[in-house]
Parts: structure tokens; sequence; C-alpha cells
């Protein structure tokens, strides 16, 4: 539904809001379809009404840009006063630090790559010959000239080498039509947009825990489910937020020796409990492991193989990361540059040049297919029992949206008029930070942060189920390593 579901709510050439709201609706579908099998008397199949809001689901699409803490947003300048500092390496700390993750022209005119020091900014810099802090350089066009002209000493083959020595992120910026010829595209384009597989079948069919809702409320269709989140950023946490919204008990899980954006946990820390734990350490694999034996969903973020060196990955994963590329670590910026994204929203835009879209949306989409993955393996397990293994990406969720095709000529004519010079006038190394709206939105008081804090409201209604979140968002490590002690915030529940 939308006020009149012909609004175009962002300025790009993608079927973004389109693309989604399939997703939320495939996510819906399988969140029904979990409710037939817990709720249905043997699985007996019951229609429901199912709404995916326009609205919303843009909002969804951004919604670490609009939410906020004590009324201050991403830009504020007081705000990081209001959060937990997870920026170990102080990699958000001044403005020249955070442009360390942006795209820049290199030694050969037209060419492009996305250096990427989002969270080791001073590595990136020393990479290409720049001093890791530059306290003198405030202004925003200064810095990205500063930066610019050393990422234009190097060819993007010479960077390529620099970034793989260094094991930091970064990539040439493609077409789509370079990308699909690449070998890592090939193997992309050959999957679905996320994949299921069985690891093992030897175990029986496991149901679902039994959960009667409290005080006549609609029941949570994941109510009891348990889902360990070892992710950090954006798309990771997406998922285990889209999973708390339907009800179940999401642990993040991070390490007290890897950086997180503080900010972004204020809406993607939304309904869950956290904890830190070092896999490293006797201790943290001890608690780790005890909230281990009663998960029934491990969200698995990092690098392919990761987890497997510590001893927690499946074995299948281990042939998943035989493709190339795989070891690289992924950001939106990455996927959208890779995969032809950038340059097409360049084209839109009436440059020569490739442009990131505005907003982390990839990162969005690719939660929203994780969940989807996830929702679909705990109704097989329950229907035919077995392990399984879910598997999406950045770069498979821009697959998916480049194969719907771009907006018409017409209907981008209809956007460039509409919208204004701030965004058209946007180059290759411009920040996205600048754009962000406020709207269709939640508010509750998290005792993690000890503010108010909004968010967004879910983007999907579903017959008979409640679909919302029980608690506000806390910070990284705020709870205890433990499945007990979940709270329900009465103030915050929905429907």
């Amino acid at each position: 539904t939308a006020t009149d579901g012909t609004q175009i709510y962002f300025p790009c050439p993608f079927k973004e809001t389109e693309a989604t709201v399939a997703l939320k609706s495939i996510e819906a579908c399988a969140v029904a379809a979990i409710a037939d099998v817990r709720y249905g008397g043997g699985g007996a199949s019951q229609r429901r009404r199912i709404e995916v809001n326009l609205e919303r689901t843009a909002t969804f699409l951004f919604s670490t840009y609009i939410a906020t803490i004590a009324g201050l947003g991403k830009q504020n300048a007081g705000v990081k006063a209001k959060l937990k500092n997870t920026d170990l390496l102080s990699a958000q700390s001044i403005l020249y630090r955070r442009l360390s993750a942006n795209l820049y022209e290199t030694k050969n005119p037209g060419e492009y790559f996305h250096i990427h020091g989002s969270l080791e900014a001073g590595k990136t810099l020393n990479m290409i010959g720049l001093e890791a802090h530059r306290p003198d350089l405030t202004e925003y066009r200064q810095c990205i000239d500063v930066i610019e002209s050393h990422v234009k000493q190097f060819t993007a083959a010479e960077l390529e080498e620099m970034n793989a020595r260094e094991k930091q992120a970064g990539v040439t910026a493609l077409k789509w039509e370079d990308f699909q010829k690449t070998e890592h595209g090939k193997a992309l384009c050959a999957l679905p947009p996320w994949e299921l597989t069985k690891a093992e079948d030897s175990s029986p069919p496991i149901p679902f825990p039994e959960s009667l809702p409290q005080n006549g409320s609609k029941p949570q269709v994941l109510a009891g489910i348990r889902v360990l989140e070892l992710c950090r950023i954006i798309a990771g946490p997406a998922m285990g937020r889209t999973l708390a919204e339907y009800g179940a008990q999401v642990i993040k899980v991070t390490s007290p020796n890897l950086s997180d954006v503080p900010f972004f946990q204020v809406d993607g820390n939304t309904g869950k409990h956290t904890c830190d734990l070092d896999l490293k350490t006797s201790a943290g694999r001890q608690a780790f492991g005890e909230l281990l034996q009663s998960a029934d969903v491990v969200l698995d973020g990092y690098r392919p193989g990761s987890l497997d060196r510590l001893g927690y990955g499946p074995q299948k994963l281990a042939e998943l990361a035989k493709r190339p590329w795989a070891g690289r670590p992924g950001w939106q910026q990455i996927a959208d540059c890779v995969t032809g994204v950038a340059w097409a929203q360049g084209h839109f835009m009436g440059l020569e040049e490739p442009v990131v879209p505005p907003f982390p949306m990839s990162d969005y989409g690719t939660g929203c297919m994780g969940a989807i993955a996830a929702l679909i393996g705990l109704w097989r397990r329950a229907t035919e029992g077995g392990s399984w293994v879910g598997r999406t990406s950045l770069s498979q969720y821009d697959i998916f949206l480049l194969g719907l095709g771009l907006y018409g000529e017409d209907v981008k004519q209809r956007m460039r008029a509409d919208h204004d010079e701030e965004c058209f006038g946007l180059r290759h190394a411009d920040s996205v930070d600048e754009l962000f709206d406020d709207k269709l939105m939640q508010t509750g008081f998290s005792k993690g942060f000890g503010e108010e804090i909004k968010w967004c409201r879910s983007p999907v209604e579903i017959e008979g189920l409640r679909v919302g979140f029980e608690r506000a968002s806390r910070p990284n490590g705020f709870d205890k390593p433990s499945w007990e002690g979940w709270e329900v915030e009465k103030a915050i529940v929905e429907g």
C-alpha cells in the first residue's frame, strides 16, 4: 500500500522499493507458512491477509539514517556523547579519516576505485602514502582533494594489489557488463538471490517451541526461537533485527576487540540482547558454547571461513568459500561499485563517472534476503528435519536488483525534475550522509542507551499475527551471554 501507489522515493534509477516490497512479501509468506505449521493444527494452510506498506519499506531501506537517540540523528555533532564508543581505532573520529572510505578517480582518467578504511582508516590512508591523522584538514572538499590526489598516483590494478596485501576492503568500480565478464561475476550471476542447502539430514523434524501469547495479544510466530547474531555494521544486523520483529530471541555477539560503527547500533540492535565475547579465549569459547547448545539459528556476517577457523562453522561453508574474491571483506559500497550499480547511478545523474547510491539500500535488501533464508530454513527444519545452511551476499542483492531493469527514461526525467540540485550536484567522491529524512517512526526509551530513541516501524502486517519489537535497542555488549531474563517492554509492544 502507499498514498497513491506511484511515489518513487529515492533519486536512483533502480527499482529499490519495488524490489524490497517483493522481498518483504516473500518474507511475510514464509512467516505465514511457519504460522500454519505452528498454529494451524497439523500445518493446514490458512488464508491470511498480508500487507506490505510502501512508505515503511522505503524507510526500512535507509533506517539507520533516520533513527535518532535523544532527538539526535547520525549527523548531529552531539550524538557521540550518547553512544558507546565501539570505534576502537578511531576510524570515524574526524572527517579526514571517515573519507578513507570513499570512491576516487585513479591514475587512469575515467577509472575509479573505492578505497574502504571504514573500520581501519589508518591502514588505508598509509597504504596510499598519507598520514593516518590530519587534524588540520577539516573542510569537506579539502579532505577529498588531498585523498584523491594520492589515489590518483596509482592505477586500479595497483590498488587491487595493495588492498590484497594489506587485507583491506576496496574495489574497482565496474560497469554491469564488465562485472558479468569477471570470474566472480560469472559465479554470482549463476546463483539465486539466496541459497539454502541441507547440511545434514539425520535429525528428525524439530517442532517449534510451545509459546502462548500473553494478555490476549496476537502471537509472534518466532516466539521461543533463539538466534545468535555474529555480525557488525548493517546487513547482518538487519537480518537479526528482522527475526526479532517476528518474536525471536536474538543475541548479538560481538568481540570486545573489534570495531563497530557506534551509531548503527541505535537502529540495528532494536529488539535484541547484546553481549561481548572474545572467541579466542577459553572463557569466551565456553560462554559461546553454552549459548550454542540451545540456539536455533546462527547468523554469520564475517568473511567466509572466519568462524570455521574458530571451530564454529559448518563444513559446507568451507566449500562455498572457494569462489573468487570470497576472502575479501564485503561492504555495501564495495558491492555497489563492483556490480555496476555505482556506474548506473552516475549515468542517471548525467555523469560519466560512478556514484555510490545515497543510502545503504543493498545492505537492507541483503538483510531481508538473509532473513528469508533463515525463515525458510526454520520451516524446513520443522517439516522435513535436518540442519540447513543459508547464504546470501550484498552482490547477490545487487544482481537481483539490476536484473529487474532500470526505470524507463520518462520516469527518470520525472525524478530528475522532482529532486533538487543538492542531490544531482553530487559527484563520485561525495559522501551520502547529507541526505536523509524522518518519518513513519516508533519511539521508546532504551535502558541500554539511557535515552529515548526512534526507529522505523515494520513494513509488514500479517493477519492474526503480531509483528513488532518487544524491546528497544541497546549498545553492543550491554547484556550477559545468557538466554535467561528476556524483558518485554510493554510500552513499545504493538498489536
